[in-house]
């Protein structure tokens, strides 16, 4: 593994938002990347970090990023990084991510704008790796874009990842129950997910079952999906049922998650879950409440596996969405990138 020598300067574009402060949380005091300016839209540009933001998540905010000026995202001179870490709305990410490559910056990306462009590798660093390999085929100028998936895919991804290597893997049916935190600061009041919940996340569905192909690398495998907002602040749950190539026992498949590593394991990456699955033996778990934050919330937690009358067999994951869903997915997508040496230049 090739280390870095001294911290990488890094940057948050989109950073007054839910994911960008889950990465201002997470960069913060972290051994290989230096957060030296953060950026957003330009109603914010011009402000302290402090002044413009409004702090959501229940740790401080740390307080050298209080005081640090606000960039606008288009401003690309004066917001300096050397990797860009982008937490862009999607209605804007996909220009500003490709001039700040064509800039000669690494883009991580947790916009959907080039998740499937085929030059543009989709990570979940346990599962495809080998897809960075991609970043060298890019046009995008002297810098790369790396794509983190939808927050769903990564824990669908995790959880039949070690299925499909063990026991190769046919088909899925996957309905979530998805945090409010997914739809951002300005996602479903309190009033409107009281004694509700809402059948329709916009191009969600399809995200889960096109970015699990892509992941996957099979173009053959079926996973349909159906995708509910309820009323959980942090964690995303699948209720998922699975067809197999090959038969399997109950304890076979427990074990398989139970051992499942990848190369951030082997690599010891600094953002990287011991244990990236983690069975839960409980007949009612996992919960969100309970289980979201195993692992630093960088573990997708199973359980209630058995025989499917459909397909094979069904089971309940877990993933925190704006954790290794999100912000802490993408930075040990770069970790990897670094380690792997991706990295322009």
């Amino acid at each position: 593994m090739t280390q870095p020598e001294f911290p990488i300067p890094v940057c948050v574009l989109g950073a007054t938002g839910s994911v960008g402060q889950r990465f201002i949380s997470l960069l913060d005091g972290h051994p290989w990347f230096d957060l030296v300016a953060v950026a957003a839209s330009s109603r914010s540009a011009g402000k302290t970090y402090g002044e413009a933001v409004r702090w959501s998540l229940p740790e401080p905010m740390p307080k050298r990023v209080a005081s640090m000026v606000v960039r606008s995202a288009d401003d690309i001179p004066r917001v300096e990084g050397r990797i860009a870490f982008s937490a862009l709305d999607s209605d804007v990410a996909g220009p500003i991510e490709k001039a700040f490559a064509a800039d000669g910056r690494f883009v991580v990306t947790n916009a959907k704008n080039h998740r499937m462009d085929p030059r543009v590798p989709l990570i979940v660093p346990e599962a495809n790796a080998d897809h960075l390999t991609l970043l060298e085929s890019q046009d995008f100028g002297e810098g790369r874009i790396l794509a983190n998936p939808n927050c769903s895919t990564i824990g669908l991804v995790l959880a039949l990842k070690p299925l499909a290597d063990s026991f190769g893997f046919k088909r899925a049916s996957v309905t979530t129950m998805q945090a409010l935190s997914g739809a951002g600061l300005g996602g479903p009041t309190a009033f409107g997910m009281t004694d509700n919940l809402i059948p329709f996340i916009s191009g969600e569905e399809e995200k889960l079952e096109n970015e699990t192909k892509k992941i996957l690398d099979d173009a053959h495998c079926i996973v349909s999906a159906q995708c509910n907002r309820v009323g959980v602040v942090d964690g995303h749950t699948l209720c998922i049922s699975v067809e197999l190539e090959n038969e399997a026992s109950a304890p076979e498949l427990i074990q398989t998650w139970r051992e499942f590593r990848g190369e951030p394991q082997e690599l010891q990456l600094p953002s990287a879950p011991k244990h990236p699955t983690i069975y839960i033996d409980a007949p009612d778990a996992p919960q969100p409440r309970l289980h979201r934050e195993l692992e630093g919330g960088m573990a997708t937690a199973l359980g209630r596996l058995r025989e499917c009358s459909v397909l094979d067999w069904k089971f309940v994951a877990l993933s925190h969405n704006t954790l290794r869903g999100a912000a802490g997915g993408a930075i040990l997508a770069a970790e990897l990138a670094v380690a792997k040496e991706f990295l322009p230049g």
